[in-house]
Parts: structure tokens; C-alpha cells; sequence
């Protein structure tokens, strides 16, 4: 008399197992393509701003491929929510119309049997989401910007070409008519506007580029340089035999970049002493925003879950479940860059970047699992069996 539940229970306990395999299996793979391929394509579309340092600049292909390659965990760290919803509406609706869930069902496996595939692996992207966020992407992201700096400050003489208006940064722009073999320029035309009170411009015969300790510097030979005065309006012409120009930017100390809200550690941005005072509230904001935002993995997979498993089983599905859990997912989507931009600017509404991202979650998993829980609760018979 006992041996026969007890066969059944191994069977039944074998059944799960197999489809936990299963599902997962399916989950896995389809997350790793969908997310490899968006996160292709995304390096793609952002790495053409940088094809003009190999194709007019001379930088090396090796450097391009290096500088856009540390920009990659900054994508799959955004993309990686979404793509875990996709995956997991996706598998479970083929799974739906191929009639699979119905015999799952119908052979006694509860929904959280069917659902427990999914959400381990939700788990398993939130805490890589958390390995992302509070470290691979501000290290990679300071190596690239560090990268990029060094590239700016230090190999202007590979940006420099004849004939063309080089901006070396955003208020420095370099022209030179014509550049011999051994790098000495001629017909130098210099618009420097680093310095809002002394915006100036430089022409020189003839120059060279030099290597200073803080980045790049111009040797100018035979030339003038002009600027206004604002308090009388008059134009100041000043000529010269030799003169240095720093061509390096100037907001740093001896070639060290500032400090950006992106690239500091989860600890910097909760105590953001490295800030200026107006934007101490963006930087505790972005570091809640690098908490919370890896659990939004689990609340887009249970809305996924949510509308596949809850509800009347149909032959031939349905598409107004699908249709919703897409609108809910792009409605919280749209709610966190809301909240995200609002919270930068007042850090009382903090609260609610942690409500965006776990709030759903939460109500999906009690609407999907508690219902049943408590149906089983009240038949003794269906809790022994």
C-alpha cells in the first residue's frame, strides 16, 4: 500500500527534474543568442563613431577593436533585462502553442514546477547583473575613457592631418596647410578657446609637435596672437619668435582625468565626495540605480511568467496576454528612465527607483503562485497527493 505512492513520487520527482533540464536548456541558449546578437549589433551601431579614428586618423585597427571592445559590459548590462523577458515570453509561449505546457499540466505539475526553470535562471542573470554593475562596467568604462583621454592628449600628432580643421577637444581646433616627412608643420592655424576670458587665435609659418609631461604641446616659430579684450572691445595682437602652446586639456593635474559619475565604484557614488556640490544628487541616484536596477531581471521574467501560466489554457493560445505583459514591460521600462532622470534631481524620490524595479515582480509571483497555495491549502486531498 505505501510502495505504490512512493514509486509514484520518484516518477513524479524524476518528470520535474527532466523538465527543469528541459525548460532551463532551451532558456539558456535562447539568452545567450538573443543577447549576444543584440549586444553585436549595439557595438556595431555605437563603434561607428570611432571608424574615423582608423580610417582618417591612422590609428591601428588593433585600437579601435580595443577602445569599442570596453564599451561591451556596458551594453549587456542594459540590454540583459529585456533580453531575459524576451527569452522567457518567447520559450514559453512556443512551449504554450506546442501544447507542452497543457501536458505539463495535465500529468500534475504545479505552476511553480513550470515556472522554477525560469526564475533560476532570472536569478542566475540578477546576480550577474550585480557582478556588471557594481564592478565590470565602471572598471571597463575607466579604462576606456582613460583609453580615450590618452588618445585625445597624448597622440595628436596621429590627428593631426594637412589641410583639415583637427578639433583636438571641445574648445581647441588645429589647422596646418601642409606637414613634411619629419613632422614640421607649416601654415599653423590655432582657435583655442579653453579659456572663456581669453579666447585667442594663434597663426604661426611653421611648428612642431612636442611631447610635454602632461600630453601634447605645439613649438610655434614666426607668428602672432590675438585676442580681444572684453573690457575695452579692442582687438590685442601680440607676434613672436617661438611659443609653447599646451595642446592637452586643462581641467586636470599633470595628465590625470577627472573623475566621471560612470566610472566611479557603488561606494563613491553613495558618499560622492569627488563631486561638485549640484551634482552630488545625480551620483547617489545612479548608485541606487546600479543596485536596484539588476532585479528588474526577475520582475520582467515574472511578468513573462505571469501571462503565460496564469489563465485558461487554450487549444490555440492567445495573443492578449503576450500583448499586455509587452505593454507592462515597456510601460516600467518608460516609468524607470522617468523616475531615474526625477530622482537625479530629488533624491526623495529614490524610493521609488527600488519600487520600479521590485514592485511587479512581487505582485506577479503572488498572482501566479499564492492563489494556488491557498486552493491547496484548503483541499487536503490535492496537498497529500
Amino acid at each position: 500500500m505505501v510502495r505504490v505512492p512512493q514509486n509514484r513520487a520518484m516518477r513524479s520527482g524524476k518528470l520535474v527534474t527532466w523538465l527543469d533540464r528541459y525548460i532551463f536548456r532551451q532558456l539558456l541558449l535562447a539568452l545567450l543568442a538573443v543577447t549576444g546578437g543584440l549586444t553585436a549589433l549595439i557595438w556595431l551601431t555605437q563603434s561607428l563613431r570611432f571608424v574615423e579614428l582608423v580610417v582618417n586618423r591612422g590609428l591601428s585597427l588593433a585600437v579601435f577593436v580595443q577602445l569599442t571592445s570596453l564599451l561591451i559590459p556596458s551594453f549587456i548590462a542594459v540590454i540583459l533585462p529585456i533580453t531575459t523577458y524576451v527569452v522567457v515570453q518567447f520559450v514559453y509561449q512556443r512551449l504554450s502553442g506546442d501544447r507542452e505546457l497543457t501536458v505539463m499540466r495535465a500529468a500534475g505539475v504545479s505552476p511553480f514546477a513550470m515556472a522554477r526553470p525560469a526564475l533560476t535562471l532570472a536569478l542566475a542573470v540578477t546576480v550577474f547583473g550585480y557582478v556588471l554593475n557594481l564592478w565590470a562596467v565602471p572598471a571597463t568604462l575607466t579604462a576606456f575613457r582613460q583609453f580615450q583621454w590618452e588618445i585625445r592628449n597624448h597622440v595628436v600628432a596621429f590627428l593631426l592631418q594637412e589641410g583639415v580643421f583637427t578639433a583636438v577637444s571641445e574648445n581647441l581646433t588645429v589647422y596646418a596647410r601642409t606637414r613634411d616627412p619629419d613632422g614640421t608643420l607649416h601654415g599653423i592655424l590655432v582657435e583655442d578657446g579653453r579659456d572663456r576670458n581669453a579666447h585667442a587665435t594663434i597663426f604661426a609659418e611653421s611648428g612642431r609637435l612636442l611631447e610635454g609631461p602632461r600630453g601634447p604641446r605645439a613649438l610655434l616659430l614666426d607668428g602672432s596672437r590675438q585676442e580681444i579684450d572684453h573690457a575695452t572691445s579692442r582687438l590685442n595682437t601680440l607676434t613672436f619668435e617661438q611659443n609653447e602652446l599646451d595642446l592637452a586639456e586643462r581641467a586636470t593635474e599633470e595628465g590625470v582625468r577627472p573623475p566621471d559619475m560612470a566610472d566611479v565604484s557603488l561606494a563613491q557614488l553613495l558618499n560622492p565626495t569627488l563631486a561638485t556640490p549640484r551634482d552630488k544628487a545625480k551620483w547617489v541616484a545612479e548608485g541606487h540605480k546600479r543596485m536596484a536596477g539588476p532585479l528588474s531581471s526577475l520582475s520582467f521574467c515574472s511578468v513573462a511568467l505571469l501571462a503565460v501560466l496564469r489563465g485558461t489554457f487554450r487549444r490555440h493560445g492567445g495573443f492578449i496576454r503576450p500583448l499586455v505583459a509587452v505593454g507592462s514591460v515597456v510601460a516600467l521600462l518608460a516609468f524607470g528612465l522617468a523616475i531615474n532622470n526625477l530622482a537625479a534631481r530629488n533624491n526623495a524620490l529614490i524610493p521609488m527607483i527600488w519600487v520600479q524595479a521590485v514592485l511587479p515582480g512581487v505582485i506577479c509571483l503572488w498572482c501566479l503562485f499564492v492563489p494556488d497555495w491557498y486552493s491547496l491549502r484548503r483541499d487536503p486531498a490535492r496537498l497529500a497527493a
